[in-house]
């Protein structure tokens, strides 16, 4: 089974990126045709820790998060760029550590001037820790957020790159043989 894992960098708990991240996810597992629940993650849940030597809650997170086939990785924009609380949270992730991972990376800005923040900044982070991107990185306005949780994952439906994540996600194998 696909397993599909959030990861969000607000450093607010159950903030609209935490929401928009949840809707991502549900967009993903339609246009995968997947059921696969995997571990969702609210960095602002152990903020604190991220920044204490030896945080063993951060260690524990990024390997449960590896064991995902898609990561959604989102951020809101802060001063044109992903936060602190994401970096500070994968720069504590080894080297390679989404190698063979699908990555679908997501902000949330206020303004439309920061569109091309998730392509410039986020995108290159992922790739960096070995992480494959399906098309382009998603933007969303906060505006798009003031629509129900059902009409923004057909929003972000139609933002995905179906065909691009298709090909990057393997077809679950079915494990029920033919009876001959």
């Amino acid at each position: 089974m696909t397993q599909i894992g959030v990861l969000v960098g607000n450093p607010r708990p159950a903030s609209r990126t935490w929401h928009a991240a949840l809707a991502l996810r549900d967009a993903v597992r339609q246009v995968l045709d997947v059921p696969g629940d995997g571990p969702l993650v609210d960095a602002a849940e152990f903020a604190q820790e991220v920044f204490a030597p030896g945080g063993e809650r951060v260690r524990a997170v990024l390997e449960e998060l590896g064991r995902t086939d898609v990561l959604i990785v989102a951020s809101p924009t802060y001063k044109a760029t992903y936060t602190g609380l994401l970096k500070a949270v994968l720069d504590q992730a080894p080297s390679g550590w989404l190698r063979g991972k699908v990555v679908v990376p997501l902000q949330v800005a206020a303004s439309d001037r920061h569109a091309l923040a998730v392509e410039l900044h986020l995108r290159p982070l992922l790739v960096e820790l070995g992480g494959r991107v399906a098309g382009q990185g998603i933007f969303l306005n906060e505006s798009a957020l003031t629509v129900s949780p059902v009409e923004l994952t057909a929003q972000l439906v139609e933002l995905l790159d179906a065909d691009a994540l298709r090909a990057l996600v393997p077809a679950p194998i079915d494990t029920v043989s033919p009876v001959r």
